[in-house]
């Protein structure tokens, strides 16, 4: 039988796992972490847009915070704010930040965020939210912003620049909204 002291790590880690998962159930979106060469696709998109020196990146999403690390890094002038929904990946992730100034975590719900003073944004997300996305941005953002997102595309606007992923690993698409229909 297991004593008291033993079943706390594993109520913790059952309470964990069960978090993640009714998240998932939730809005379609598993908190997947983006790869190093998913990153580096959507830094090099975004160097393409021409974003201003002090510019206010917001990673919708944020998950683990993989991308908003590499963003901070990339882009030290910017202010990178993430927002994540999951609890577990969202306190992970902060405790990864505290040591960039330049980046901010923020939990909640994204659709109930004010963006507007965005520069970009970057997403990544799954195909059932995208629609979704895709209307909450045509109201959020001003005309211009820079929206890239990986692997899951606007099916339902026009690509500015593209840069595809080998064999399963999906690409990076880079969009000024409102990205006219196609």
């Amino acid at each position: 039988m297991l004593d008291l002291p033993s079943l706390v790590p594993i109520i913790m880690a059952l309470s964990l796992c069960l978090s993640i998962l009714l998240v998932h159930g939730l809005t379609g979106v598993p908190p997947v972490p983006s790869s190093a060469a998913e990153i580096a696709d959507v830094i090099e998109l975004l160097r393409k847009a021409n974003l201003p020196k002090r510019a206010i990146i917001y990673e919708l999403g944020s998950g683990w915070g993989s991308l908003a690390i590499a963003l901070a890094r990339a882009f030290p002038d910017a202010e990178i704010r993430g927002i994540e929904i999951s609890p577990v990946p969202y306190l992970f992730s902060k405790l990864r930040m505290w040591r960039f100034e330049n980046v901010t975590i923020r939990w909640g719900n994204f659709f109930n965020r004010d963006i507007s003073d965005a520069d970009a944004v970057t997403c990544y997300l799954m195909i059932k939210p995208m629609p979704k996305v895709s209307s909450f941005l045509d109201h959020m953002l001003k005309d211009g912003t820079a929206v890239v997102s990986l692997t899951f595309w606007f099916r339902d606007r026009k690509v500015e620049a593209a840069r595809e992923g080998p064999g399963l690993r999906g690409g990076a698409a880079l969009y000024h909204w409102p990205a006219r229909k196609v």
